[in-house]
């Protein structure tokens, strides 16, 4: 009976322990909204919208401590739309992220799998587009410089992310296309740098995709990650933020390269061909995208806060000189650390394209293209964190 009572007693206590050094977590996120946007296709349109601003996702994520200051990691998630339950990524049972690696608290983090590009995860957080001070609808159009919120996923990936020393954080990656004799086709890689002390925050990258949507490989477009069908797309980014007080100012530039490019997405939503048709729209020859962007948030309380931004968007395509003005204006007020609701408004003008090109016709971003060169959306909205 004592040797029952030990065994047990023994076994309790290993199974604490162990419990203690692992850990396992369920969150999501939930961002839906009714938006008003004055031209889809010729008409004005009224619709019920998921992830206007921030991804609806849910996830599991987690970490065992293997001891020496080494850690396994995972996370799975998938992206759903709230409005009728469809998955973000089509076909992909975690088509938001799915990797698993090893954590060293001294030497760094390397995971495998699908994942953000690290251009993503160092600029991204400059930008409007990629918070919730702005988020999807306020993106760069056709997303071109993949700095939105976590809109791009690549497959295939082994990326490596260094511990923070003295505020500076380096990252990089490479995805592989997985396929024989065809190594360089449909693959991925890049690099960022950031620096972050104290209000002022800085970050660089570079990130180039070659063959994306040309099959399976790093980026497809069977599950709306790739927003390009090119040979090869280059893009560079750099920006900073400074903190002062209950206020955030930002600057950002981006330069994407998109060479022998045949066909544009924006967000999986397609873009315009004239008939009313949200395939992908059809490009020829290269384009070559610079953006600018000024960002702003300012808290009134604790609970209400206000953003806008403004991104002019400089192109080359095919000897016209195409120019986007994107500007967007939010306020947001917070319930509780978890629930709040936002009023925004997005506003694009595009000039300079070539008449009746994919080009030509403003698209904010989540939202079917308008049939002029001018589109307004406005959005009121709820989200939920768990």
């Amino acid at each position: 009976m004592k040797k029952s009572l030990l065994a047990a007693a023994l076994f309790g206590a290993f199974a604490m322990s162990a419990h203690a050094q692992s850990s396992v977590t369920l969150y999501g996120l939930i961002d839906t909204g009714l938006v008003y946007t004055n031209n889809q296709f010729g008409h004005s349109n009224w619709q019920m919208v998921s992830s206007s601003t921030q991804n609806t996702v849910f996830g599991l994520k987690g970490s065992e401590d293997l001891g020496g200051g080494l850690h396994a990691v995972f996370k799975l998630e998938q992206g759903f739309l709230l409005n009728n339950g469809a998955q973000a990524f089509s076909g992909d049972g975690f088509g938001s992220q799915a990797w698993v690696g090893l954590q060293s608290d001294p030497y760094g983090t390397l995971t495998f799998g699908r994942q953000f590009d690290v251009m993503n995860d160092l600029v991204g957080p400059l930008t409007a587009e990629f918070n919730t001070s702005g988020g999807s609808m306020a993106a760069h159009p056709f997303e071109n410089d993949n700095l939105a919120a976590n809109s791009v996923v690549i497959n295939n990936s082994v990326k490596y992310a260094s511990p923070t020393y003295r505020g500076v954080t380096f990252e990089t990656m490479y995805s592989f296309s997985n396929k024989a004799g065809d190594f360089g086709n449909n693959r991925s890689y890049g690099f960022g740098v950031s620096y972050a002390q104290g209000p002022v925050n800085l970050a660089a990258g570079y990130l180039q995709l070659n063959n994306a949507g040309n099959g399976a490989g790093a980026v497809t477009s069977g599950d709306a990650s790739a927003n390009f069908i090119a040979q090869r797309q280059r893009i560079w980014s750099l920006g900073g933020n400074y903190t002062f007080g209950p206020a955030t100012v930002g600057l950002v530039w981006s330069h994407a390269q998109i060479d022998n490019a045949s066909g544009v997405f924006s967000f999986g939503t397609g873009s315009y061909l004239g008939s009313g048709d949200t395939s992908a729209g059809s490009l020829g020859g290269s384009l070559r995208l610079d953006n600018y962007e000024v960002n702003a948030k300012y808290a009134l309380t604790p609970a209400l806060s206000v953003s806008g931004a403004y991104t002019y968007t400089h192109g080359a395509y095919n000897g016209s000189s195409p120019g986007w003005n994107t500007a967007m204006l939010q306020t947001d007020y917070s319930i509780s650390k978890r629930t709040d609701f936002y009023l925004e408004g997005v506003y694009q003008n595009v000039h300079g394209a070539p008449a009746d090109s994919v080009l030509s016709h403003a698209m904010i971003n989540t939202l079917s293209p308008s049939a002029t060169n001018t589109q307004v959306a406005v959005t009121v909205g709820m989200r939920h964190a768990f």
